[in-house]
């Protein structure tokens, strides 16, 4: 027997929740469980890392941001891939994710270009400003980390293992995650890094 919407939409602490209508965005008709939502996302996901990693990818634009999404969402939701609309329990109002997010982009150029941080810290602030805007409904940690990773090794250094968890499901990984997410908000990157490398 299958869950109800709520059941089935239900997040773990730290997580977006999807309004009535980005719910109703679930392509495939088969998932009932959450069990098989998160199977299906993880398949989606593994299809990206694929896609990204089989050559160099930009990802510090907004459309190459957009596409990421897409990759890592678009079998599973029609909505991925596009930035959201309405507001959420973090993150900026949905008027201002296309302005922070250049803005951001613009600043990790510049970081980057001019070596103004060590590699580590130059994506893991990429990772959390970018979560910290969430410009998509959902997935927007696992996109950040996957784009984090790409970062990182065009950076020529290795890709960053998260604590080596899916992070979706509740668990002490992904507590630590928010924690250290959280301890970034108040301007403490040191927690972020050290689970990146995790």
């Amino acid at each position: 027997m299958g869950l109800t919407m709520s059941e089935l939409f239900h997040e773990p602490d730290g997580a977006t929740l999807l309004t009535p209508d980005e719910q109703l965005g679930l392509r495939p008709s088969y998932i009932t469980t959450r069990g098989e939502l998160n199977h299906a996302e993880q398949e989606n996901i593994l299809s990206a890392e694929q896609w990204a990693f089989a050559r160099r990818r930009d990802v510090l634009t907004e459309p190459g941001l957009k596409t990421l999404h897409k990759r890592m969402f678009g079998s599973v939701w029609r909505w991925a891939g596009t930035f959201r609309t309405t507001p959420r329990n973090i993150g900026v109002e949905a008027y201002r994710i296309a302005p922070d997010l250049r803005c951001l982009l613009d600043d990790v150029r510049f970081w980057r270009e001019h070596e103004t941080y060590q590699p580590d810290e130059l994506a893991v602030r990429f990772h959390h400003r970018l979560v910290a805007i969430h410009p998509f409904p959902n997935g927007n940690g696992r996109c950040g980390r996957l784009a984090a990773d790409m970062l990182i090794l065009q950076l020529q250094h290795p890709r960053f293992t998260w604590g080596g968890a899916t992070l979706t499901d509740p668990s002490d990984m992904r507590r630590q995650y928010i924690a250290a997410l959280r301890a970034a908000d108040g301007y403490d990157l040191g927690p972020l890094i050290a689970f990146a490398r995790s």
